[in-house]
């Protein structure tokens, strides 16, 4: 029969019940602690207000039960429930480079001598699928490649993969298929993929496909899990920490991008607001003052970590009736973390999920070796090194043990835009001396033209420079070490003659080639080719005296260049080095060329110093005016127009100092410097400014950086010799 208690009992017989009662509280101390769910809302870079919560937790001795969790919240529980401290996760958010996590490329001197000329020359954001399906795009404006990446090494997935069923917390991680709209919950599979799923922002970050979805920010549909955590593990109390941004202002709501935050946000609030009644009074609420750090303020973590603390301490009271005693504390927290599995050597390196790409063609970019220990650091950089290529969407990893053998499994996505490509390019310039000219440049790209990797690149520009270009690309083996390239190319332009600082003529040139080369691919480090190179030029006077000669030329020659590249970035580096060389011999113009560049680059916090040196020389005959060496141009003797120096024997010498006065937006490489540059030159035989003295001297003030647009400058040279010029770019050179 049921217990009734009735005040209408005899006193004796109801003193038998509460006895009964008080024997079973004080004989069961294991169920007078309340069962407590913990909720991590998303919020983007707020949601480091977390790791403050957590630290209160961990203070008053707040054991959890199970943990629910959505986007940047997904990051912090992923963390926590694979064994991170509050401690190491901030330490970990410190010595990260925000601004460069976003940046999917590695650094230039990591790309692959192919595709480092390709960024060179057109601009990175254009790039466009082409085929039979029609035009296609790339799936966000970051892939999130280094996001994945630094989801591994923080959860130790270098040492082994780690799954979300197999955390000793249970968690569930929120996220959202882009395509049904549908609520997708995971509550196992691989823990760094959910929570780089639940943390893609729609446009922003790549979805990320799994199990037949797409997946994206579960903060579209379930911002504040409260549900789930409630179904997970029926907990008597819900400690819900909500991170959410408010709405902006409609008077701020007028661009594209601020449109689409705003879209975004309604539909976080309006879920939110559904969470937030799920909660009773027994529950927990934790509303972070977060004002002024906005969803993308990684930077400010600090802040936004101390806010979550304040705000965890204001309800304080309330957390201390959830504590357990220290040694019970103890005893859950072990359990939370457990000792990690130790880094073993790896006995095999697979790779795996290639379509079109031969696996061998990776190989060339992979340091670790079967018997080494591979460190987090070393597999980034291989796997970035291989990012570099340019034919991939991600590159991620996982480490296995099969039959106590441990597996290193490297997991690349092709660009599912490709593997055929529409690139574009523009250059804007103007300079007191020739005024100004515009260049816009397209081209098709076609890859994976077979096993082994070939290419095809047929480029035009139309403007001031027109040019058409056609490229063939062929590895020899499937490693790619090995290639040969044909190339095909018309030019015509405009080269100005000067005297005494004064324009006296303009030449009309038109210029075919073809070329034959075999080379070698060595890492990234760069290339060397060999190859033979035949020539038509033709030059013909526009402006200037009739009497001015026809220049026509027909021969050809061998060709060694040597190309090599350990700068940080395209245009405007902060340290590294580069090499070139490229010689040409033509027996039937008995003359031969060698140009020589060597360039480096080091930083001293805020500034940068830079030095470079050059020259252009003829070991047999005279260079040729139509083979001539050139000078003139922003830091190349400022002071002077494009090509304005002309001659045999070229020497070339600058430094310049750089400082840094602005950094680019999240997601975005590239800063703002104010430099001085001291530029000298001295030329043999010239054919340009031939009254003038061998030594010249030129002295550049420019402001300018590394924009989305390409390298952008505005610069004015001055010239001991009283000459002067102002040049303005943008563009890709």
């Amino acid at each position: 029969m049921p217990l009734v208690f009735s005040l209408h009992q005899e006193p004796h017989r109801r003193l038998l019940p509460l006895a009964f009662l008080l024997l079973v509280l004080f004989t069961a101390p294991a169920l007078a602690a309340p069962r407590v769910g913990l909720v991590l809302g998303g919020g983007g870079a707020r949601g480091a207000a977390h790791i403050g919560v957590l630290e209160v937790l961990q203070r008053e001795r707040v054991p959890v039960a199970c943990i629910a969790a959505t986007s940047m919240g997904a990051l912090v529980a992923g963390a926590w429930a694979a064994g991170l401290t509050p401690e190491e996760m901030r330490r970990n958010l410190t010595e990260m480079d925000w601004r460069d996590i976003f940046i999917d490329s590695p650094e230039s001197a990591e790309m692959s001598q192919r595709n480092r000329q390709i960024q060179r020359r057109y601009l990175s954001g254009t790039e466009t699928g082409i085929g039979p399906e029609g035009v296609r795009y790339q799936t966000g404006v970051v892939s999130g490649q280094k996001i994945k990446l630094f989801f591994n090494r923080l959860i130790g997935a270098e040492r082994l993969e780690r799954h979300i069923e197999d955390l000793p917390l249970p968690l569930s991680i929120l996220s959202t298929d882009i395509g049904t709209g549908e609520r997708v919950v995971l509550r196992q599979g691989p823990l760094s993929m959910a929570m780089r799923a639940s943390m893609s922002v729609p446009g922003l970050l790549a979805p990320v496909e799994h199990a037949g979805h797409k997946l994206v920010d579960g903060g579209l549909v379930d911002n504040l899990p409260v549900g789930e955590v409630r179904t997970r593990c029926q907990p008597d109390v819900i400690i819900a920490v909500d991170v959410s941004s408010p709405l902006l202002p409609s008077a701020e709501v007028g661009s594209l991008l601020t449109v689409s935050a705003q879209m975004i946000g309604i539909l976080t609030q309006q879920n939110s607001t559904r969470s937030r009644a799920q909660l009773g009074t027994a529950d927990i609420y934790i509303q972070p003052v977060l004002d002024g750090i906005g969803s993308v303020d990684f930077q400010r973590h600090d802040d936004a970590i101390a806010q979550g603390r304040a705000a965890a301490e204001a309800v304080v009271s309330r957390l201390q009736q959830l504590s357990m005693t220290a040694s019970d504390y103890a005893s859950w927290e072990n359990r939370l973390r457990a000792p990690r599995p130790q880094a073993k050597p790896v006995d095999r390196i697979e790779i795996v999920g290639l379509r079109h790409t031969h696996p061998l063609s990776l190989e060339r970019f992979i340091t670790i070796e079967p018997g080494n220990t591979a460190s987090a650091e070393r597999i980034d950089r291989d796997l970035l090194r291989i990012y570099g290529d340019g034919r991939y969407e991600s590159v991620d990893y996982t480490v296995l043990n099969e039959r106590e053998r441990t597996v290193l499994r490297i997991l690349p996505v092709e660009k599912p835009w490709g593997p055929d490509y529409l690139r574009f390019g523009l250059k804007l310039q103007a300079d007191t001396s020739e005024g100004s000219n515009f260049g816009l440049r397209g081209a098709y790209h076609r890859t994976q033209l077979n096993a082994l990797g070939g290419e095809f690149l047929a480029h035009t520009e139309l403007g001031t420079q027109n040019r058409l270009l056609f490229n063939l690309y062929q590895p020899l083996e499937a490693r790619q070490r090995f290639f040969s390239e044909v190339e095909l190319g018309l030019l015509q332009e405009r080269i100005n003659l000067y005297e005494n600082n004064n324009r006296i003529a303009q030449y009309k040139v038109r210029e075919e080639h073809a070329a034959l080369w075999l080379g070698y691919n060595a890492r990234t480090y760069g290339a060397l080719r060999l190859g033979w190179r035949q020539n038509r030029q033709r030059y013909t006077p526009d402006i200037g005296s009739l009497t001015l000669p026809n220049v026509r030329a027909s021969f050809g020659g061998w060709q060694l260049d040597a190309d090599f590249d350990r700068f940080d970035s395209l245009y405007f580096p902060s340290r590294g080095w580069s090499a070139n060389m490229r010689y040409f011999s033509s027996a039937k113009e008995d003359y031969s060329k060698l140009d020589l560049e060597l360039r480096g680059a080091f930083k001293l916090r805020d500034t940068v110093f830079t030095a470079r040196l050059a020259s252009v020389d003829s070991p047999r005959g005279q260079l040729p005016i139509y083979d001539a060496g050139r000078l003139g141009g922003f830091l190349n003797m400022t002071a002077y127009a494009t090509n304005q120096l002309l001659g045999d024997r070229v020497r070339y010498a600058g430094v310049r100092m750089e400082q840094i006065i602005g950094r680019l937006p999240l997601g975005l490489r590239g800063d703002m410097r104010i430099g001085i540059a001291f530029e000298a030159a001295r030329l043999g035989r010239r054919f340009s400014e031939t009254r003038n003295d061998d030594w010249f001297d030129s002295t550049a003030l420019y402001l300018g950086g590394e924009t989305p647009f390409g390298p952008a400058y505005i610069g004015l040279g001055y010239s001991g010799s009283g000459v002067a010029n102002l040049f303005l770019f943008i563009g890709t050179p």
